[in-house]
Formats: structure tokens, C-alpha cells, sequence
């Protein structure tokens, strides 16, 4: 089916970021892979191409430009380039919206133009060592002592965590208030106490360097404070809908892209003196598979179309994410099964991405979080 959602001004984006892809971020790739982390002159050269903040206001040196379906096709082009180690949509789609929402004048000047540039690499703190998707088991504290918060905590699974410049940090601030006593509050790189753990060793997404992050009594200025006091919950809720597009937009793409490379490896691998294309079961598979892409890309678009428009709810962002996330996993294990002991071999892009996907149903809220909004939302 021929997707109706974007306009020659997106398909000229997809051809900036394809050039980008091919000239900043493949011929360095598996170098990254092996250092477990990108060059920060990667996000410079992002930077320089416009393709960082594409949401924030051009007075603070950003596109202007708030459409998501640019941020759509970014996710596109990443995934199906099999390069997510460059965290574009983190830093764009789930920091930025606290930053131009929540931000003041102050906190917009000293900090979005760094954003936009690629000079400050940016990340968010949630998620602890026993604390995950129920924000109300945080533990990491700020303490109001006047003219700053003095914050102790750690945190883990951070995207972003070693290069990050700027870290939003979810912390309580009311003990009593369970998680309605949470705030942000903004680390930046060289505050007294910050400090970063080890990159930890991922099955996947090698070059996306995530991190451990520790807070030992880091005075944190009260202008670094991000949002409403206790007002952090709300803002992660606005936010989420968001965060969870991104990563279901990613994950059909991830999908489409490995039925393109298996289809064509069906018609050119041979078994029993003919080419795999040829037996029923593996046209079956196709088959399926074809049809489950086909139907998920068109609900799919149409929540970028309604997000856009500022219409999409946490519920469907929910079916969508857990429903593209699911059909990606699935789609990888059936087409790397399809590949035979090649599927297993990392230099096939088949392997890659199957474990380059896999955490797809987890971070952003896992598979069951998902189901349970949903399932609340029907049943209250």
C-alpha cells in the first residue's frame, strides 16, 4: 500500500538524512560497535545538518519546525540504516519536549542551543536498580537546603549515560508523596559528585553507550530545577506518548526492512536444488508476515498522523508500541530462522537486528505496562 503521510517537503528530509547516514554514520559504525559508544563528532555533524531540535524554536538555534513526521522519518532511517547507536531520537523526541515544555526563559538559553548544535548530548534518569516502570519505588532523593536541592541516588540502564552532558534526573523531593512527590531535576557534566559508572555490556545496540550514574551529594542549583516542584509525574505522563511512538515507529521499520532482505534471500538461496522461495512453508511465512507489517504500518500512521496533530492518546500510543514492538521481535526470530545458520552469523544484517531489537519491548515501558494501560483504560 502506497503511504499517503508525507509530503515531497518529509521525502526531501529522507534524502538529507540517507546522505547523512552515509557519510557521518555507516563508514564509522562498526568502530563505534567496538568502542561502545559514537564519536561526539558524530553529533556535531548532526548538529551542522539540521538535525538536532527539530522542534525548537529557531531563537534558540532549532528547526522550528514541531511536525513529528520529520521525527518519524528520522526513526525510519536509522533503523532500516541498522544504526540506532546514535541516540537521535532520544536526544529530539523524549528529552526535548521537557526542555522547550518546561524550561524557562533562563534555563531555554543556557541550554537548547548546546542541544541544537550537538555540543551537549543530553539524557534522562528514571529508571534504578529496583526501581523500573513503577515510579513510585524511586529512591534517589533531593533534599531542599535553601538555594539548591542536595541530591544522593544512582541510577542505571541510561541511554546517553557517558556522553551525556545534561541529565533530567527524576527524584523525590516528598517522601511522603509517593510518586506524586517526584521532580526533575537537571545534572550537568562536572557538577561536584557526578559521577558515571561503567558502559554497560548490552546483547545489542553496542554503540549506544548506556550507563550507570551515581549522585553523592551534588548540590544542584534551585535554577536547575525543571518543571513544577512534585510536578514531575505530570510531566512524564505528557510526555510518554511521545517517547512511545518513537520507539513503535522504529520497530515497524525494523520489521518492514527485515521481510525486504529475507524476501530477497528466499528467491536466492537454494535448498533441494531449488530456490527456498519455491517451498509453501516459506511462502506462508512471507505471506504472514507481509500481512502483519502491512496492517501495523497502516495504524501506525495514521497515530503519527493524529500525534502531529496533537490528537494521539496515552492509549494508543500504548496498543502502538507494544503491538509494532512485539511484531518486530517476532518478525526477527522468524526471518532469522528463515536465514538458516547464516541468520546466527553477525555479519548478516538479520543478526544484527535481532538483537539490536530486542529491547524494544522493554525500555519505554514494557509489553505488560503497555497492556495494562490499556486493559485500565477499558475497565475502569
Amino acid at each position: 500500500m502506497k503511504r499517503q503521510i508525507f509530503t515531497a517537503e518529509h521525502e526531501a528530509f529522507r534524502e538529507t538524512v540517507r546522505a547523512f547516514l552515509a557519510k557521518e554514520v555507516l563508514p564509522h559504525y562498526e568502530q563505534w560497535e567496538k568502542d561502545g559508544i559514537v564519536s561526539r563528532e558524530a553529533w556535531l555533524a548532526a548538529g551542522r545538518q539540521g538535525l538536532l531540535g527539530l522542534a525548537v524554536p529557531e531563537e534558540y538555534g532549532g528547526g522550528g519546525n514541531d511536525d513529528f513526521r520529520y521525527s518519524a522519518v528520522l526513526a525510519e532511517e536509522f533503523t532500516r540504516a541498522g544504526a540506532p547507536g546514535l541516540a537521535l531520537g532520544l536526544h529530539n523526541d523524549i528529552v526535548g519536549p521537557y526542555l522547550t515544555d518546561l524550561a524557562n526563559e533562563e534555563q531555554k538559553r543556557r541550554w537548547l542551543p548546546g542541544f541544537c548544535s550537538g555540543e551537549t548530548v543530553t539524557a534522562i534518569a528514571m529508571t534504578e536498580p529496583g526501581a523500573g516502570s513503577d515510579l513510585q519505588g524511586i529512591r534517589t532523593t533531593a533534599e531542599d537546603k535553601g538555594d539548591h536541592w542536595l541530591l544522593n541516588g544512582s541510577k542505571t540502564f541510561i541511554s546517553n549515560g557517558i556522553l551525556a552532558d545534561l541529565v533530567i534526573v527524576v527524584a523525590k523531593t516528598t517522601p511522603e508523596g509517593g510518586a506524586h512527590g517526584l521532580s526533575l531535576l537537571v545534572v550537568e557534566r562536572g557538577m561536584a559528585g557526578f559521577e558515571r559508572g561503567r558502559n554497560l555490556d548490552k546483547i545489542g545496540q553496542k554503540s549506544q553507550d548506556t550507563a550507570e550514574l551515581f549522585f553523592d551529594d551534588i548540590r544542584v542549583p534551585k535554577e536547575n530545577l525543571l518543571g513544577e516542584p512534585n510536578g514531575a509525574f505530570g510531566h512524564l505522563m505528557t510526555n510518554l506518548a511521545q517517547e512511545r511512538l518513537n520507539i513503535a515507529v522504529a520497530a515497524i521499520a525494523g520489521a518492514e526492512y527485515l521481510l525486504e532482505i529475507t524476501t530477497r534471500y528466499v528467491k536466492e538461496r537454494e535448498a533441494f536444488g531449488r530456490p527456498l522461495s519455491k517451498l509453501q512453508h516459506i511462502r506462508f511465512e512471507i505471506a504472514e508476515m507481509a500481512t502483519e507489517c502491512t496492517v501495523t504500518r497502516a495504524f501506525l500512521d495514521r497515530c503519527i498522523v493524529d500525534h502531529s496533530n496533537g490528537e494521539l492518546d496515552a492509549v494508543h500510543a500504548s496498543m502502538a508500541k507494544w503491538w509494532a514492538t512485539e511484531l518486530q521481535k517476532r518478525v526477527a526470530d522468524r526471518c532469522l530462522q528463515l536465514h538458516g545458520g547464516y541468520g546466527y552469523m553477525t555479519e548478516y544484517r538479520v543478526a544484527k537486528a535481532f538483537t539490536d531489537g530486542r529491547i524494544q519491548t522493554i525500555y519505554g515501558g514494557t509489553t505488560e505496562i503497555m497492556k495494562e494501560i490499556i486493559g485500565r483504560s477499558l475497565l475502569a
